[in-house]
């Protein structure tokens, strides 16, 4: 049975909706799922900070213009899935392979390419785009970068206040051998 004209509006605007959200997306070529592995996939997706939905070719192709975004349209040709990255796409496509590598689902779904800004990304672009790091690595890496310094500060300064204390020691060390050689 067809879908209605205003279903076809309502996955359009949701489509570019999530591209709005988007900072890149992975389309992907799925046959044969059994919807538990699906659901599954939807579950890491998420938890990487995306969202997965099966998608209607020509209505994605329509959302995409009309949020001026590059169309791949060789990649839009049979069942075809697609994995937004709304928070963290390198997260996202980082998930999605490693989800299909750990189930081994080489056979049932691939990677086909996607869309990062306004390049048009092959399955070897997504694969080097997964091996950056995520949103948070990098947020831990940068707050590294700024705690090192001032860590190396505190250590500085405890130095300084230890060599003080030295110093002083020593000179009242040697005041009191001073005392005790007049003395004798």
């Amino acid at each position: 049975m067809p879908i209605t004209r205003v279903r076809k509006e309502e996955l359009v605007a949701q489509y570019k909706e999530l591209l709005e959200q988007s900072n890149g997306f992975a389309v992907i070529a799925s046959q044969g799922m059994k919807v538990s592995k699906v659901e599954a996939l939807r579950g890491k997706i998420y938890e990487a900070g995306g969202q997965y939905m099966v998608a209607k070719n020509t209505l994605l192709r329509i959302a995409l213009e009309q949020a001026g975004w590059e169309v791949p349209t060789d990649l839009l040709e049979g069942p075809t899935a697609v994995a937004f990255g709304l928070e963290n796409f390198p997260g996202v496509a980082k998930a999605v392979l490693k989800f299909i590598d750990d189930e081994d689902l080489d056979e049932k779904m691939e990677v086909q390419g996607g869309v990062m800004g306004t390049d048009l990304l092959s399955s070897a672009d997504v694969k080097a785009i997964s091996d950056l790091p995520t949103l948070p690595e990098l947020q831990a890496q940068i707050i590294g970068l700024i705690v090192q310094p001032s860590q190396q500060i505190v250590t500085i300064l405890q130095n300084a206040d230890s060599g003080v204390v030295n110093v002083l020691q020593a000179w009242l060390d040697k005041d009191s051998d001073n005392d005790e050689e007049g003395a004798a």
